[in-house]
C-alpha cells in the first residue's frame, strides 16, 4: 500500500521531549519490555507506580504486591448513600519463607503482560504470579525447591489435606473457606496464622469458596488442573471482540465473566455458562464460564455526521437565526483565549458542531467562515506555531504530552502525566475530523499529524515500531476507558466522564468517514459501541438495580468517578449533591452518538427526574442546566424547548446552536426509545 494511503506504515512523530514529571518505568518493568511503548491506563497501572505497593482489583481478588510477598483480597464491600467500595484486608499473603535473592533490590517485576493479563516475577523469592482477569483461581510457579509461606491476618480454625497431598483446605475465623491446590505433592504445616511447605517446585493454585459453598467444591476441583498463564482480545470483526487465553495443564479452561460479558457473550460460542457457579465483585455477580475464547457481540451502531432523525424543516429558521449569530461570534473572538488542551478542544469541536449544524439545515452561507476559524484554531497545534502550548512526544513511556505538561504535572488536567489522553484528543479528533470533511485539501496536508493523535489513544498494534501502546485508556476486559494515566491511586484507575469517552471514539469513526478509512470507521464503532454498553451498565443506575447495595441505588441515578475498586458520587470538580453536575458530565457533548448513549428513555425520565431539585441551589451555572434540558427534550420535546430559549449561557463546548439542533432532532418514538441496534441501517453486515 502507498504510504499517503497508510500514515501508519511511516508515523508522523510530534517533536520529542524529556518530560521532568514523568516517573520512571523502568524499577518494575523488565528490561525487554523498556523498548516498547508501555502501558499508562493499564489494570495493573498500581504495581509499576511509585512503590508498586498499591492494590489492583483483578476479578475476582484484590491483589497488592509488596515485600517480596503478594496478598490477596476477597473483598467484602462497604456502601452508604454516597459511595460503594471493597475493602482490601490480607486474607492470604504468599511469599518464601526465606529470600532465596536476599540482595535483589526489586519488590517485583513485570516480566510480560497483555489485554486480559500481566506476569509478576518475585526476584528475592523464585515465585512467579500469573495474575489473569477472571480466573476464580491466583495460580503462582514456584522454582527451584522453595519453601513457601502463606500468611493470613484472620485466625485459622481448620487445615486439612486430600490423601495425595495436592489439596489443602484452608478455613479461617472471618467465616471464608480456600482451597489451595498444587500440581504435586507438597507438604505442609500450619500454625495460629501461617502455613509453610517443605521445598517445593511446581505449581500452586488457590481459590476462595464462594460462600462457603460446597457445591462450589466440586467445580473448582474439576477445573484446578488447567491454567491460564495469558489472555488475548481481538477485533475480529466489526462489533465483535473475541478473547483468547493461553493456558497450560490439562482439562478445560473455567473463567469468570462479569455482567456485560454474559450480556454480549454469544450464543452460537462454544462455552457453557455455569450459572450455579458465582463470585461476588464490585462491578456485579461473576459467573463461571467454562471454554477456552469467548465471542462477544454488540448490537451495531451507525456512526452519523448528522442527527438521527433528522431535523424537521419547519425548525430550520430557529436554528439558522441561532447559527448566524454563534458564528458572528465566533469570528468576533478573533481565535481561542485558552492555551489549556481540554478547553481548546473543546471550542474547537464546538465551532466544528456548527458547519455539521448548517449542512444539515442547508445553511451553507457559514460554513466558509467556520472553516477559516477552524484552520486558523487547528493549524498551529499541528505544525508547532501555537505559542501557548502543544503537543510533544514522550519517549519514556511512549506518547504525547503537552508542553505545559511536560514540566507540570498538574498542567493540562495532567494530560503530561496520561491523564484525560481520550477526552482531549477526542475533541481535537472530532474538529479535525470535520474540517478534513469540509477542506479535503487540508485534510490531506495534515493526515499524517491527525493520525498521530489518533494513535495515541487507538492504536491497535503489538508491532515493535509502533510509537504508542496499544489501547492506551479503553479496558478490553471491563470494556470501557480509564482516564487516571500514571498516577497512584489506592482504588486503581478510575474515569469520570463516559460520554466524552464515547465522544473519542465516535470521533475517530467520524475521521475514518472524513479519510475513506474503513477499519478505522470499523474500530471506533465498535470501541464507541462498548463504551456506551458499559456506561449503561455501571455508571446509569436505574431504579431498583441489583448491581450496587440498595441504598447507593436509592440516591443515585449516575455514578459520579467509577474506579476499578470504587464507585463515588462525587466528582473532580463537585460535591455529590450537584447532581446537575454529575448528569452534565456523563452526557457533554451533545451529539448524534447521544442519541445511542441515552437510548433509554425510561431512565433518561428517571435521571431527570433525580436532578431536577438541584437546580434550586443557589448559583447552578446555565451551561449544566443546558445538558438537563437537553435529556429532558428526550421525551418532553416542548417543555426542553421552552427552557432552552430562556438560557442566559451555554458549556464552553456547547451552543444555543447545538442545543436547539438537538431539540428539533427528537423523533416522536414513544416511551420505548431505541435500542442501539436499531439505529444501525447495515447491522445485517456484522452478523
Amino acid at each position: 500500500m502507498a504510504q499517503n494511503q497508510n500514515p501508519l506504515s511511516s508515523p508522523f512523530l510530534f517533536p520529542r521531549t524529556n518530560s521532568s514529571v514523568l516517573p520512571d518505568p523502568s524499577l518494575f518493568f523488565s528490561p525487554d519490555l523498556l523498548s516498547t511503548p508501555l502501558p499508562t491506563n493499564s489494570f495493573f497501572q498500581n504495581f509499576v507506580l511509585q512503590n508498586g505497593d498499591q492494590p489492583e482489583f483483578i476479578h475476582p481478588y484484590l491483589i497488592k504486591s509488596s515485600s517480596s510477598s503478594l496478598s490477596l483480597t476477597y473483598a467484602s464491600h462497604f456502601s452508604n448513600s454516597v459511595f460503594t467500595h471493597q475493602i482490601f484486608n490480607a486474607d492470604l499473603t504468599i511469599s518464601a519463607s526465606d529470600k532465596t535473592h536476599p540482595d535483589s533490590q526489586r519488590r517485583h517485576i513485570v516480566s510480560s503482560f497483555s489485554d486480559l493479563s500481566v506476569t509478576l516475577d518475585l526476584p528475592s523469592s523464585n515465585l512467579r504470579f500469573f495474575l489473569v482477569r477472571g480466573s476464580p483461581f491466583l495460580t503462582c510457579a514456584v522454582s527451584a525447591h522453595t519453601a513457601l509461606s502463606i500468611t493470613t491476618v484472620h485466625g485459622i480454625i481448620s487445615f486439612s489435606s486430600n490423601s495425595s497431598l495436592t489439596k489443602y483446605t484452608i478455613k479461617l475465623n472471618n467465616g471464608q473457606t480456600w482451597l489451595l491446590y498444587t500440581s504435586s505433592p507438597s507438604n505442609m504445616t500450619h500454625h495460629n496464622s501461617s502455613i509453610t511447605s517443605d521445598a517445593y517446585s511446581g505449581i500452586v493454585r488457590i481459590a476462595i469458596l464462594p460462600d462457603s459453598n460446597p457445591k462450589y467444591e466440586s467445580i473448582l476441583d474439576r477445573f484446578s488442573s488447567c491454567y491460564p498463564i495469558s489472555g488475548n482480545a481481538e477485533f475480529s470483526k466489526p462489533f465483535c471482540l473475541e478473547y483468547s487465553w493461553e493456558k497450560k495443564g490439562w482439562g478445560d479452561l473455567l473463567m469468570l465473566a462479569h455482567p456485560l460479558h454474559l450480556q454480549l457473550l454469544s450464543a452460537d460460542d462454544e462455552v457453557t455458562v455455569l450459572d450455579d457457579f458465582k463470585c461476588k465483585s464490585i462491578d456485579g455477580e461473576l459467573v463461571g464460564v467454562v471454554g477456552d475464547s469467548w465471542k462477544l457481540k454488540l448490537d451495531p451502531i451507525s456512526i452519523t455526521w448528522h442527527s438521527i432523525k433528522g431535523v424537521k424543516e419547519e425548525a430550520f429558521p430557529e436554528i439558522v437565526s441561532a447559527l448566524r449569530r454563534d458564528v458572528e461570534n465566533l469570528n468576533s473572538s478573533g481565535g481561542i483565549w485558552t492555551p489549556s488542551s481540554y478547553y481548546y478542544g473543546k471550542l474547537i469541536a464546538r465551532a466544528a458542531r456548527l458547519a455539521l449544524i448548517a449542512e444539515e439545515v442547508s445553511f451553507h452561507d457559514v460554513i466558509p467562515a467556520i472553516r477559516n476559524f477552524l484552520k486558523n484554531t487547528i493549524t498551529p497545534w499541528l505544525d508547532g506555531s501555537f505559542g501557548g502550548n502543544g503537543f510533544l512526544y514522550d519517549g519514556k513511556w511512549g506518547g504525547l504530552v503537552t508542553k505545559q505538561g511536560s514540566t507540570d504535572s498538574g498542567a493540562d488536567f495532567g494530560f503530561g502525566v496520561y491523564n484525560d489522553h481520550h477526552f482531549h484528543l477526542g475533541y481535537f479528533l472530532y474538529a479535525i475530523a470535520v474540517l478534513a470533511k469540509i477542506d479535503p485539501a487540508w485534510g490531506r496536508k495534515y493526515r499524517p499529524q491527525a493520525y498521530s493523535l489518533m494513535a495515541d489513544v487507538m492504536n491497535l498494534g503489538r508491532y515493535s515500531n509502533s510509537n504508542y501502546p496499544r489501547l492506551r485508556c479503553f479496558d478490553l476486559w471491563k470494556l470501557h476507558s480509564w482516564a487516571s494515566g500514571v498516577t497512584e491511586f489506592e482504588d486503581g484507575r478510575n474515569q469520570e466522564s463516559t460520554s466524552e469517552a464515547v465522544n473519542t471514539y465516535y470521533s475517530a469513526a467520524l475521521m475514518g468517514l472524513a479519510y475513506g478509512d474503513a477499519p478505522l470507521v470499523a474500530t471506533g464503532s465498535t470501541l464507541a459501541a462498548m463504551e456506551i454498553e458499559a456506561a449503561q451498565t455501571w455508571w446509569h443506575v436505574r431504579e431498583g438495580d441489583k448491581m450496587y447495595a440498595e441504598d447507593f441505588t436509592r440516591e443515585n441515578r449516575v455514578v459520579g468517578i467509577l474506579w476499578a475498586n470504587k464507585r463515588d458520587g462525587g466528582l473532580w470538580f463537585a460535591p455529590p449533591e450537584w447532581r446537575e453536575c454529575r448528569l452534565g458530565i456523563q452526557v457533554l457533548p451533545v451529539l448524534p452518538i447521544t442519541e445511542v448513549l441515552f437510548s433509554d428513555v425510561g431512565f433518561v425520565r428517571e435521571l431527570v427526574k433525580w436532578t431536577l431539585p438541584a437546580l434550586g441551589r443557589e448559583g447552578v451555572g446555565e451551561g449544566w442546566k443546558g445538558f438537563l434540558y437537553a435529556m429532558e427534550g428526550i421525551y418532553d420535546k416542548e417543555g426542553a424547548l421552552e427552557k432552552i430559549r430562556k438560557l442566559s449561557g451555554y458549556d464552553d463546548g456547547n451552543s444555543l446552536t447545538n442545543l436547539l439542533w438537538w431539540i428539533h432532532s427528537r423523533g416522536d418514538e414513544g416511551e420505548g426509545g431505541l435500542e442501539g441496534g436499531k439505529l444501525s441501517w447495515f447491522g445485517q453486515y456484522y452478523q
